[in-house]
């Protein structure tokens, strides 16, 4: 515990004030997801619609991120987030007001892509304000609140759906309402936003003709380092097969009758596993300075895993025993491959390459949902297999890239 407090002590106020935020929104940002299948089945929408809605969503991350990163790097980042936040309420807010199955795809789109304002530069804002030599840590801490935020907002959603004095008071017996007031605290979280992160510094004038341009970003993204697109889209292949896992293990749980209130015992458990993994793990292995060979082999366990988690008969002890690894390794990873995509980007344009990061990160979340969907209805293992697949495929690519970088073909990440 004094190393932690020792840890904090040392890290900047802009970091700390990162964290704290990137905290609250993962509790205020994750209100909504424990209700959602219970939502769509109430209104008695198929299954495959829970995939079409977060795949809409993580379309609007995709087209939100690099556009919102580039005018992040112009300057003025606390109003960019500030209007994208506003935007999510928005979208948040009639996602659960129009009643229409159909329409509701595009609020969840306007919903994603203004949450990838915040998303994507308070990310490179931390990456802006920390030391190489710290930022794989802090990179693992920010992860870890988020995480940490995002349980506790699923167990607040799981008390509000469940608990009769909360329903009574607050009406959430009718699961719309926990959108809505998900969209209410999110624009005072984004006040506060706007309040609390300081103006950028300003950009001299004769740097302005150098100054990032959205349809140049989106045209550069073709002229990336080999290694560094390579690694990209084993990014995206394994975020796809992530994504998979976190979301229709939530609708699995909700089909074999668990509650929202199960579901959010659970992800507040993956969240305190995480965070655990952040103060234990995240500084050792930052120190080891072998990033790829580790990240290799947490892609190798990470499919085992899976393969034998859902195959077994006792489910719910398999999810808090053998599932909690996969979360620990998860943990693990993410600042890892942030740390390594960072690197890459040049000085004062860290919200350009989050964006890029952001895009390919998104792909896997727009196809996983949609996929993983139609995978579902034919059976629910087949979801769960699909992910093992795309895990061996990001091992395949990352190995490929540890080989060039290790034969000189690149640039390190020492």
């Amino acid at each position: 515990m004094k190393k932690v407090l020792l840890f904090f002590k040392n890290i900047p106020f802009t970091v700390l004030l990162i964290f704290y935020i990137y905290f609250f929104q993962g509790v205020i940002h994750n209100l909504g997801h424990p209700v959602t299948p219970a939502l769509v089945e109430s209104m008695g929408t198929s299954d495959y619609y829970f995939g079409i809605y977060f795949a809409a969503m993580s379309l609007g991350l995709l087209v939100g991120g690099p556009i919102w990163g580039v005018l992040g790097d112009r300057g003025n980042k606390r109003l960019y987030m500030t209007l994208g936040l506003f935007v999510y309420s928005f979208g948040q807010f009639m996602f659960a007001y129009v009643g229409d199955e159909n329409i509701m795809i595009l609020f969840r789109f306007i919903s994603g892509f203004g949450v990838s304002a915040s998303v994507t530069l308070l990310l490179s804002h931390l990456i802006e304000n920390s030391k190489d030599e710290n930022r794989t840590t802090y990179l693992g801490w920010y992860q870890a609140l988020f995480i940490l935020g995002a349980s506790a907002g699923y167990w607040i959603a799981g008390q509000m759906s469940s608990v009769q004095y909360l329903m009574d008071l607050l009406g959430t017996d009718d699961y719309r309402y926990i959108f809505y007031i998900q969209a209410f605290l999110n624009i005072f979280h984004a006040i506060f936003i706007f309040f609390a992160i300081g103006k950028d510094k300003n950009i001299p004038l004769e740097e302005k003709e150098e100054r990032p341009n959205i349809l140049k970003a989106f045209s550069d993204i073709r002229k990336l380092d080999k290694n560094l697109l390579i690694f990209l889209v084993s990014l995206a292949l394994i975020s796809l097969g992530a994504i998979n896992i976190s979301k229709f293990i939530e609708v699995y749980m909700n089909d074999i009758g668990l509650t929202p209130k199960n579901i959010g015992d659970f992800v507040g458990t993956t969240g305190l596993v995480s965070l655990a993994a952040t103060i234990v793990l995240v500084p050792i292995v930052a120190k080891l300075r072998k990033d790829f060979p580790i990240m290799i082999v947490i892609q190798v366990i990470s499919a085992i895993i899976i393969f034998f988690v859902f195959r077994t008969n006792e489910i719910l002890v398999s999810l808090y025993t053998l599932f909690m690894l996969y979360v620990v390794l998860k943990a693990v990873y993410s600042p890892l491959e942030q740390h390594y995509i960072s690197s890459q980007a040049p000085q004062g344009k860290y919200g350009s390459m989050m964006g890029v990061r952001q895009l390919f990160f998104a792909i896997g979340l727009v196809l996983g949902p949609l996929l993983g969907g139609l995978l579902y209805e034919i059976s629910p293992l087949y979801v769960f297999d699909f992910s093992v697949i795309m895990f061996v495929l990001g091992f395949i690519l990352l190995l490929i890239v540890g080989r060039r970088i290790k034969n000189g073909n690149g640039v390190t990440i020492e």
